[in-house]
């Protein structure tokens, strides 16, 4: 068996069969420490390094690791109100949501932003300096865009792990 017909083979049992115990164990100890070496998380899953390093970027490779990233406290660098804000689209802007979705994910405030079945368009998790720059965010700048038809605004007072593990 040729090498992409290896990849192909292993790609194909972890979409169709589902993830072994050794890939779980895996994803499970990089959902808690991304920055874990390559010799800790092999020692960890009870596998070779090589062969954790082989698995590692088939997991990669096949879409089920989709990156990696720092979390950074929103207060240490200055921005500390977050907020959800639910936002509802007029009918007739429904038509152009991934430009409205762009929108939304370039402004300066957005941590996050989610597209939404139900009775709201998108939910965005946003983080600023303070409850006026939260209030300019909502009313002079989110509402008077024209394709917005209401807003709801949750402040966010606490937040759990990110990390639940697999």
């Amino acid at each position: 068996m040729s090498t992409s017909e290896s990849s192909r083979s292993r790609h194909t049992a972890m979409t169709d069969a589902g993830l072994d115990a050794v890939d779980r164990t895996i994803l499970s100890e990089l959902s808690r420490n991304g920055r874990l070496s390559n010799t800790e998380l092999a020692a960890r899953a009870g596998i070779a390094e090589s062969t954790c390093l082989k698995r590692v970027r088939a997991l990669q490779a096949s879409g089920v690791i989709v990156g990696f990233h720092a979390e950074i406290s929103s207060a240490a660098i200055g921005l500390h109100l977050e907020a959800l804000i639910t936002i509802r689209l007029h009918a007739h802007a429904r038509g152009d949501l991934r430009r409205f979705q762009a929108y939304l994910e370039e402004l300066s405030a957005t941590q996050r932003v989610y597209f939404l079945a139900g009775d709201r368009d998108f939910l965005v998790h946003v983080a600023v300096p303070d409850a006026g720059a939260l209030r300019e965010l909502v009313s002079d700048t989110l509402s008077l865009r024209p394709e917005v038809a209401s807003t709801s605004t949750s402040l966010i007072f606490a937040q759990a792990s990110g990390s639940r593990g697999l």
